[in-house]
């Protein structure tokens, strides 16, 4: 497995989150700011980025944005500061999960291996195929295609459709979708599930996209004998 990267200013973070993490099992690089994270990116590969908002000259979001506009690669991000803005807008621009600090270092493991399981594709041990109209999602392949054309999701954004066309027709709220997607329990921000459920969207023609339904009050469902 390739090696965790963690961006963050405060050293004392970065060599608490390296000592749980290898406590874990996990290879794990240290990058002190994001000028130095990105030039790591850009020379190495890795299997997950733990990057903090808040830094010097170039901070988390343009980390985030810069590693989004070629990679899938999963991204937690870590911000001091609870403010709804910016846990939507780190969302918005690409990240996989959050956490406010200070945080408990149990937590950020459990969403570690939470992520690493929808990555390497182990949320869903059987194998399957499904298909809506020009959709197909292929499990074993952790493959989107419309008409043919690979859409290029996150493996988060890849688990959300899954679970909700493997289950179609059938209404999730959002606290089911967390709990059951994001794989651990529901903290409240409801945003978290809409904020991705947005950015799918975006990467899904109209067709597909009128298959993703909202349930005003309750939650999502994937439908697609609505379009027919």
């Amino acid at each position: 497995m390739n090696p965790i990267l963690i961006v963050d200013d405060e050293e004392k973070i970065r060599k608490l989150v390296r000592l749980y993490l290898e406590k874990e099992g996990f290879e794990v690089e240290e990058a002190e700011d994001g000028r130095v994270a990105l030039e790591k990116f850009r020379a190495g590969r890795f299997s997950l980025v733990i990057v903090d908002l808040m830094m010097p000259d170039i901070d988390g979001w343009r980390v985030c944005r810069d590693i989004r506009e070629s990679s899938a690669l999963p991204i937690i991000m870590l911000t001091a500061r609870g403010e709804e803005f910016d846990r939507v807008l780190g969302l918005e621009l690409g990240a996989d999960d959050y956490l406010v600090k200070p945080f408990s270092t149990k937590e950020l493991v459990a969403r570690v291996k939470a992520l690493f399981r929808r990555s390497t594709g182990q949320l869903h041990p059987v194998s399957s195929e499904i298909t809506a109209g020009s959709l197909c999602i292929d499990k074993e392949r952790h493959r989107v295609s419309i008409e043919g054309e690979v859409i290029n999701l996150t493996p988060l954004e890849f688990d959300l459709l899954f679970f909700l066309a493997k289950n179609r027709g059938r209404v999730f709220t959002r606290e089911q979708l967390m709990e059951t997607v994001w794989g651990y329990d529901f903290y409240g921000d409801a945003r978290t599930v809409d904020t991705h459920v947005k950015k799918l969207r975006e990467k899904l023609t109209p067709e597909v996209r009128g298959m993703l339904v909202t349930v005003w009050g309750v939650g999502y469902k994937f439908d697609p004998d609505l379009v027919r």
